[in-house]
């Protein structure tokens, strides 16, 4: 748990907002707050789990912060290794350190390794994590704060776009997302419209173009 703000996409982040009110509610693995810490005891659960599960693994963190140890890393990837009957999906915005560390990582075929890109700003984590040995690579272009109009998708299975959510969310243009899904479609890219965003995520719901994007990659 916790995470440090590192690009514009961090703004408004949900999991800090979130990471408070656990504090607030007398949760203990949130006791300090959005301070960066590692729960050992965690890493046990997934053996537990009796039927199979698409598992967001660092949704109130980034599993390659910089703070956090190499060997806890590589014990997050041991217990994906040795569950294959369950997806784990990573995201992060420190592609670097990924690829700085991937050729120490087991990559079996259930991690599947993505990369946040809001904007145009932070399109070099893409080509960090083509590089990577990752089996399965998306990009979660979420919240989406500006246009992203010439992405390489090279060796990229699925992409992610969603609108910020909250009291204070940036809006999205409707012009960004379909010329992505347009991107995604002349690259045969799984494409996955999550929402609109806004005050009212539910009320703004996740129609595009009329319909639901609900593509997934193949495995």
């Amino acid at each position: 748990t916790g995470c440090t703000k590192v690009s514009s996409g961090c703004k408004f982040c949900y999991a800090e907002i979130m990471s408070k009110r656990l504090q607030a509610m007398g949760i203990e693995k949130y006791k300090d707050a959005f301070k960066i810490r590692v729960h050992e005891d965690q890493l046990s659960l997934p053996y537990t789990w009796k039927s199979s599960k698409v598992v967001f693994v660092n949704s109130m963190s980034d599993l390659f912060h910089h703070d956090i140890p190499v060997d806890f890393i590589k014990k997050v990837f041991k217990v994906m290794n040795e569950n294959p009957n369950h997806v784990f999906q990573v995201l992060t915005k420190r592609a670097d350190r990924l690829l700085e560390l991937h050729k120490e990582l087991k990559w079996t075929h259930n991690i599947w390794m993505g990369v946040s890109v809001e904007n145009e700003l932070v399109t070099n984590r893409i080509n960090f994590l083509r590089k990577t040995d990752a089996k399965v690579k998306f990009l979660s272009c979420e919240p989406l704060i500006g246009p992203l109009t010439s992405l390489n998708l090279k060796k990229i299975d699925w992409v992610i776009v969603g609108g910020e959510s909250g009291h204070k969310s940036r809006p999205m243009d409707v012009d960004w997302v379909l010329n992505i899904q347009e991107q995604c479609a002349k690259s045969n890219v799984a494409f996955f419209f999550k929402q609109w965003g806004g005050r009212n995520k539910k009320a703004n719901g996740r129609l595009l173009n009329g319909r639901t994007y609900d593509e997934m990659p193949d495995q």
